[in-house]
């Protein structure tokens, strides 16, 4: 196997896909190191991964390529660029919606125990119909109750960083997707975790907050660095759960990047 370094698990997958001459769909490959961003430029760490193609693949890669007049290397190309323009517009869509805002004007829904299980079977099942229809190796899909209007959703499998994107992208796209079906048909919320995604970037979210929830309980208020993606959500819900009783909210600085800050409601 083809051992790879690179700053992003995506990226480290488009380097062993260009090395290898396969496509991203066709490696097989094994994580070896997460990657870390670290705070401030301390314990930043880049994804390490082992690859190498699938050879019951080549073969099949070979005649598609051959039947579509392309090379390899042609037709690798043709699918990064395919996987670029894709993941640009979930960027693009993504940045018009804010998960946490939009939560907030849901209705919640009453329903039974034995509903929510009867609804979380119903969901796995669909859930498990849509996935197969990805050439992504995901091997675990599981959907349970989480609480009285929320289901856990785990997706997880040889392929599931693929489904979490550079800087989350993916996961959020399909957070968000996964979400407007199971509100408008069940008028329920979702809990989605991707490998172990959600739980890592919340408690790595958790202890950088420390400083900033101690400068709230000293001084009443406080703002924190920009933040990118599904992290910037994660900090709002966790401080906005940390402080019911303040103002917590999005601003933007010069430069685009958003940022939180904490202060007390005023009242005209």
């Amino acid at each position: 196997m083809k051992k790879i370094e690179a700053q992003t698990l995506e990226d480290a997958l488009i380097i062993a896909a260009k090395t290898l001459n396969c496509s991203v769909v066709e490696l097989e490959y094994e994580i070896i190191q997460n990657p870390t961003k670290g705070f401030l430029g301390i314990g930043r760490k880049s994804a390490i991964i082992c690859a190498q193609y699938s050879k019951s693949d080549k073969k099949l890669v070979s005649e598609n390529a051959s039947m579509n007049g392309l090379s390899h290397t042609e037709s690798l190309q043709s699918d990064l660029k395919q996987n670029s323009a894709h993941d640009s517009l979930q960027q693009q869509f993504m940045q018009n919606y804010d998960m946490a805002e939009y939560s907030e004007k849901r209705k919640k829904a009453f329903v039974t125990q034995n509903e929510l299980k009867r609804i979380a079977k119903e969901v796995q099942s669909e859930l498990e119909s849509l996935l197969k229809m990805l050439s992504y190796d995901l091997d675990f899909i599981l959907v349970e109750p989480y609480d009285e209007n929320t289901l856990y959703v785990k997706i997880d499998g040889a392929d599931s960083a693929l489904l979490i994107g550079k800087e989350g992208y993916r996961y959020k796209a399909i957070s968000y997707l996964i979400f407007n079906w199971v509100n408008y048909k069940y008028g329920l919320m979702i809990r989605l975790e991707i490998a172990e995604f959600l739980r890592n970037q919340e408690e790595m979210i958790a202890n950088y907050l420390l400083p900033t929830i101690e400068s709230v309980k000293a001084t009443g208020k406080a703002q924190t660095k920009p933040l990118d993606g599904v992290l910037a959500h994660i900090a709002l819900k966790q401080l906005r759960e940390q402080f019911p009783d303040k103002y917590v909210s999005f601003r933007t600085n010069s430069e685009g990047e958003r940022y939180i800050i904490i202060n007390a409601f005023y009242h005209s």
